[in-house]
Order: C-alpha cells, then structure tokens, then sequence
C-alpha cells in the first residue's frame, strides 16, 4: 500500500470571474464625455451612455482645471485598465478601471448663508 496525500475540500464556490471592463473604439467615437473627480479619478461615459470610473496612479494636479484629455487606448483602441490618458502633455496610467452603476456623484454644492 503507498501512502497518499490527504487533500482537504473546499465546499466554497467558485465565483465566475466577471469581465473586465473596457470601452471599445476610444479612437472612434467610443467615448461620450468625461469628468474629474479631484486629482486621481477620472469618469468615463461610452457611447452607450455606460459610466466607468479610472483611478489614477499618481495625481494630476492640473486635471481638475483642464479643460482636455487626451486619451491612449494603445493598438487595441481599446480604454481598459492598461489605458492612461495626458494632462498637460503629462502622461498618466491608470491604476484601475472599472464599470459603475449610474451616474458618476455629483459635485456638493455649498449651501447658501443666510
């Protein structure tokens, strides 16, 4: 008789691993519009009117001023979590993107004195 390796089981399902979230076509058309959210997040609206959030991996000072974006889908034109886009001539990778329900959260307004 040889001796065998007990293996413990794991009754814990596998959770299917959801798609990564992407924008197709950011070269042609595939991106409606976008907003800054303070210095490392930018939202992202598709032509299908899908909202998707980035986060950066460093901050871009200027990008709650700016006014353009330049956007880098790479070959596969394609705005996923190997995207960046350039602030001021400034590149900047993202550090994950990813689809969100809804819209992106309004700025606060200050309440009036008075």
């Amino acid at each position: 008789m040889l001796p065998t390796a007990a293996y413990a089981k794991d009754d814990k399902p596998v959770a299917a691993k959801s798609a990564d979230a992407y924008i197709p076509f950011v070269n042609h058309g595939g991106v409606r519009d976008w907003r800054a959210d303070g210095d490392r997040t930018i939202y992202f609206q598709d032509a299908h009117r899908r909202w998707y959030k980035a986060e950066l991996m460093s901050p871009a000072f200027d990008l709650p001023f700016t006014e353009f974006i330049a956007i880098d889908g790479g070959p596969s034109d394609r705005l996923d979590s190997f995207g960046s886009v350039y602030v001021k001539g400034q590149r900047y990778p993202f550090r994950s993107f990813e689809a969100i329900d809804g819209q992106p959260p309004k700025k606060g307004k200050k309440p009036k004195a008075g």
